[in-house]
């Protein structure tokens, strides 16, 4: 059977049509926003180092819709979705926190109706420890830092310290890997939760500048993800 030209040509038109028709749904546009909370303190972590995954169900989905999404240093989060039922986990291991579990013990969800321009969801999680009290200045040629060590978990799930640390940096990323100078004291060497004491040298900064950033990370043992004191600018 012969095909003629132009019936070839009225089946190519009709396929462009219905591929950019495919290619031309409208992009998400709703933003979902929140922070990792304890009782209405936000928990500060290392900037990209602690994921959360996004699923959505129905539409023939069997798994997350994202699994790279990772919390800012100050514990917030933003990513762009569609309208629509969500759930939100973060992983078993993830942070330096206990997230809710189920029934079988899986890490739980946190379920967000996503509508209009921006939808708020807080993850509330439940730390090992809390920074307290952080106070962080410069005096003397040296930067010098304090705080109080609140322990949350108590109970078999409870972890020792394995080191308290300031970290400084001429930007505002600041973390273990994100430093131009540190000072840290080791769990067994702490005798008073109630007071720890860092100090360090000012560092000296190319090209100058007359200030820097810090904040003190708490180091538990067997778990990867430090907590962490909020933000600091310190000027000198």
């Amino acid at each position: 059977m012969k095909i003629s030209f132009q019936y070839l040509f009225v089946l190519m038109l009709a396929a462009t049509i219905f591929s950019c028709k495919k290619d031309n749904y409208d992009p998400p546009s709703s933003f979902v926003t929140g922070h990792l909370m304890y009782q209405g303190d936000t928990i500060d972590v290392e900037r990209n180092a602690v994921h959360f995954q996004v699923f959505q169900y129905g539409f023939g989905r069997v798994g997350p819709v994202s699994t790279d999404e990772t919390f800012a240093q100050d514990g917030s989060y933003s990513t762009l979705l569609f309208p629509g039922d969500y759930k939100l986990t973060i992983p078993a291991g993830d942070g330096p926190f206990m997230w809710k579990q189920n029934a079988s013990g899986a890490p739980d969800s946190l379920s967000v109706t996503v509508s209009g321009a921006q939808t708020t969801a807080d993850f509330e999680v439940t730390p090992y420890y809390m920074i307290r009290n952080a106070q962080i200045s410069a005096a003397g040629g040296n930067i010098t830092a304090s705080c109080s060590l609140e322990k949350i978990i108590n109970d078999a799930n409870a972890k020792d310290v394995e080191y308290v640390a300031l970290y400084v940096n001429n930007t505002q990323f600041v973390s273990g890997i994100n430093n131009v100078a540190s000072a840290s004291i080791a769990g067994a060497d702490i005798s008073n939760d109630n007071s720890v004491q860092l100090s360090v040298a000012v560092p000296t900064l190319t090209p100058t500048q007359n200030y820097v950033f810090a904040r003190i990370g708490l180091k538990m043992v067997n778990v990867e993800d430090l907590i962490f004191s909020p933000l600091v600018k310190v000027t000198f």
